[in-house]
């Protein structure tokens, strides 16, 4: 076959991907979409097992993986009943009663001199106190239920919006698939019985299904969730426990009906145990309830959420449990793990489906040839690792600063978190400063948003803006302020957008 195809005896020719859901047909998609045709890709998953599927709400981030495949974006709105996404409403976090917004996109517009929130603390400092939200596109187009897109010019004050999707995971893995088979994707229907191995490197050379089919390959992907049956089960990969900072270790979900307009942003209200989630979509809602157990029962964590849904329950409520933390290394020998396999962190943030597409993008920069460097796999995880660190201490920020006084909230604000953290806190606290690396995937508006809606008060700002003048620092903010609240209300309803962008698709 690799004579025929004109591929290297060298290169990697067959892939087996274990498991379908999001993980397995996303890792799909993008491999047959990248190599058109010139490495056979295999999946293997079975309909008698389900998926997880609670990874309903996106950030921008997945505009890559969808240009990536090449995806059209109506369609793929009208196949998997996706909403837009503006970003993440948190109610109750800092205190029973409060609430902020994490806007995607940008506060504030470019100023010259130092970045923007440095002239906003100045202002404020100098007795003009504006909110941070009056300062951000997004958060006042999501309380107002509309929705527009970003722009390139950056002279317009729509070029600092950033958007993402909710959409139903079951049906974004059914369109997924429908692509992937269409780019020559073969899936095999079945479990899996047993795995063949090398007895010198003790690289995977088969999977073997219960009906006794054998899938060789040169490159095998673990995408068969929590169960990790590659990754762990044959490679014993380790497992480092975050638990004792993300303390919340099962979720009850069930979907509601639909009840008035579609908001374009995800809810994560605090409860006294976790939180619960609320994500819209076209044809209902999806709810859920992440809690720690060792504060809560499962018959109370369901009768808490079923007491706070929008609609009429539309399915029983279905139980997950989980353990917060990442393989000790996803990618050893020729076995690859993405998605849960890896690891796992709660979808406070949502960015469950944003670690898929990272394991994916570094699977591709490093795409290994047969005979599996080690320095590529090492160089995975280290990528890899350092994604899930950054994410993990962004939620941490959300339960540490908090003056909720439930057992839960109380252990988890004295806790000792990590050092990162901590040094990212004291930054900004004493002078405004958000130290974030270039290779980040929450940048400084995702960082000024949590800090300041969890109630961490900057008390200094860059001297840098010193340079402005006072009178003049103001007016521009101010202004700035003010062109907000004007363009919000002439921009268009949420629904009406994307019956808009639907419609050619119908």
């Amino acid at each position: 076959m690799r004579e025929a195809e004109g591929l290297r005896s060298d290169r990697v020719g067959q892939v087996v991907i274990l498991g379908g859901g999001t993980a397995g047909w996303m890792t799909a998609a993008a491999l047959a979409r990248t190599f058109a045709g010139r490495v056979a890709i295999t999946l293997l998953e079975s309909e008698e097992i389900g998926t997880v599927g609670v990874g309903e709400a996106t950030i921008p981030t997945i505009h890559w993986f969808n240009d990536l495949i090449g995806l059209d974006e109506a369609a793929f709105l009208g196949a998997t009943k996706a909403t837009f996404k503006l970003g993440i409403e948190f109610v109750d976090w800092r205190s029973p009663g409060h609430r902020y917004f994490h806007p995607f996109g940008q506060f504030g517009a470019p100023l010259p001199g130092v970045a923007f929130h440095h002239r906003w603390l100045k202002a404020r400092a100098d007795g003009h106190d504006l909110p941070l939200s009056a300062l951000s596109l997004a958060t006042a187009l999501a309380m107002q239920n509309r929705f527009a897109k970003p722009v390139a010019d950056a002279r317009s004050i729509l070029s600092t919006l950033g958007y993402a999707f909710h959409f139903d995971a079951g049906l974004y893995a059914r369109h997924l698939r429908t692509l992937a088979e269409s780019a020559g994707v073969t899936r095999i229907e079945g479990k899996l019985a047993r795995v063949e191995r090398d007895g010198g490197s003790g690289h995977v050379t088969a999977l073997v299904t219960e009906r006794g089919e054998l899938l060789a390959g040169d490159l095998f992907i673990d995408c068969s969730g929590f169960r990790a049956l590659l990754i762990e089960g044959v490679m014993q990969a380790g497992y480092e426990d975050w638990s004792h900072w993300l303390p919340c270790d099962r979720a009850v979900a069930v979907p509601c009906a639909r009840v008035g307009e579609t908001t374009p942003y995800t809810r994560s209200t605090a409860r006294a145990a976790g939180w619960q989630w609320r994500i819209p979509l076209q044809h209902r809602t999806g709810n859920g309830y992440v809690y720690a157990s060792p504060h809560l029962s499962d018959d109370e964590a369901a009768a808490t959420l079923l007491a706070n849904l929008d609609g009429e329950a539309l399915a029983e409520p279905r139980f997950l449990r989980f353990v917060a933390g990442r393989r000790r290394r996803a990618w050893i020998g020729n076995v690859v793990a993405i998605g849960l396999s890896s690891g796992f962190l709660e979808p406070l943030e949502s960015t469950s489906i944003h670690l898929i597409q990272s394991g994916i993008a570094k699977l591709l920069t490093l795409f290994p040839d047969r005979d599996m460097d080690p320095a590529l796999a090492r160089r995975y995880d280290a990528l890899l690792s350092a994604d899930m660190d950054n994410i993990k201490d962004f939620l941490i920020l959300h339960y540490h600063a908090t003056a909720r006084d439930e057992p839960l909230w109380r252990a988890v604000r004295a806790m000792a978190v990590p050092e990162t953290l901590t040094e990212r806190i004291g930054h900004y606290a004493r002078a405004g400063r958000l130290m974030v690396g270039s290779d980040e995937l929450f940048r400084d508006a995702s960082w000024l948003a949590v800090l300041d809606g969890q109630g961490i008060a900057a008390r200094d700002y860059n001297p840098v803006a010193d340079t402005v003048d006072p009178v003049s620092n103001r007016n521009q903010v101010q202004q700035i302020a003010a062109l907000i609240a004007r363009a919000a209300p002439t921009l268009p309803g949420h629904d009406a957008a994307l019956a808009a962008l639907l419609e050619p698709a119908r």
